[in-house]
């Protein structure tokens, strides 16, 4: 009879110090297989803690009620590409949102959310913030080393450029937000502070914005962050000081007992279905009533 799998807290600790720190493949995987016994263990262990983009998404990208394209538009320096979404079956002028992918690029998995946004009444943008670089590859670990390698305030740039895409795009109500995870989850906060004409910002467990840059800031905020992300919260005391003393309008909300990209549905050990669940009604209600 095989073992049973145990994924302790220790073990997605050491993920999120590979993925967003500098422990690299190697090491991570020595460090994992002493805590989980054995190499095979460890092994067995990988793909449940990793994002699968193998896994079905929850909007097929041929879903009839939806017209999806790949479109281009002017960036801070250069070309930018993205993925254009919005309803078929829903007349009129619709607000628009970005959609800000994870520190692996613009993959399915980002495609997929945009696609649920898309059929809650929305016209999204999930632009690919690697198209400086060529765009998004397939292998995860050179996009993650791609994005670290990106110029943080040309990221912005970009980021506001696709912003004011959509509140120009045909279609739109000149209204533009964006929701943000992970490494995106940083960036709308960012563009929040860099884009005055932002409608709303929405950051799932995103690094938060030095205090000094609040001030800048003019949409409302809604904050989403996972009770056991000890890394990410540890910015949260200084950053909701400053949006008090400035007065900022926000929203936070901390979801007990789950881990960082707990609404990321392709990693097995992270994603909890309750979290994201309200977590993405919250988001859907705030939106729709930052931008109509």
């Amino acid at each position: 009879m095989s073992e049973r799998i145990v994924i302790t807290q220790d073990m997605i600790r050491l993920y999120d110090e590979y993925t967003h720190l500098t422990l690299d493949r190697r090491g991570f995987m020595e460090k994992l297989a002493k805590l989980a016994g054995s190499g095979a263990a460890a092994a067995a262990i990988v793909p449940l803690i990793e994002a699968r983009q193998a896994q079905a998404a929850m909007v097929e990208a041929t879903d009839s009620r939806l017209d999806t394209s790949t479109v281009e538009f002017p960036g801070d320096g250069g070309t930018m590409k993205g993925y254009l979404v919005r309803p078929t079956l829903v007349a009129g002028p619709l607000p628009a949102v970005m959609v800000i992918h994870e520190n692996r690029g613009l993959n399915g998995h980002i495609e997929d959310v945009a696609r649920r946004l898309a059929l809650e009444g929305f016209m999204v943008l999930a632009p690919d913030f690697l198209s400086p670089a060529g765009g998004t590859p397939a292998d995860e670990d050179k996009a993650r080393e791609m994005i670290g390698a990106l110029d943080r305030m040309k990221a912005v740039g970009n980021s506001v450029a696709a912003a004011t895409f959509l509140r120009g795009h045909v279609g739109g109500n000149g209204k533009a937000g964006s929701v943000g995870f992970c490494w995106g989850g940083g960036l709308s906060l960012q563009t929040a502070v860099a884009d005055p004409d932002l409608g709303a910002a929405v950051s799932y467990y995103g690094a938060q914005p030095v205090a000094e840059a609040v001030a800048a800031i003019k949409a409302p905020l809604l904050l989403h962050y996972a009770g056991l992300d000890d890394r990410i919260n540890a910015g949260i005391p200084v950053f909701e000081a400053a949006l008090k003393a400035a007065g900022k309008p926000y929203e936070m909300h901390m979801y007990p007992g789950v881990n960082h990209a707990f609404n990321n549905d392709t990693s097995a050990a992270r994603y909890d279905k309750a979290a994201a669940d309200l977590a993405w009604q919250r988001t859907v209600d705030f939106l729709k009533s930052r931008l109509a």
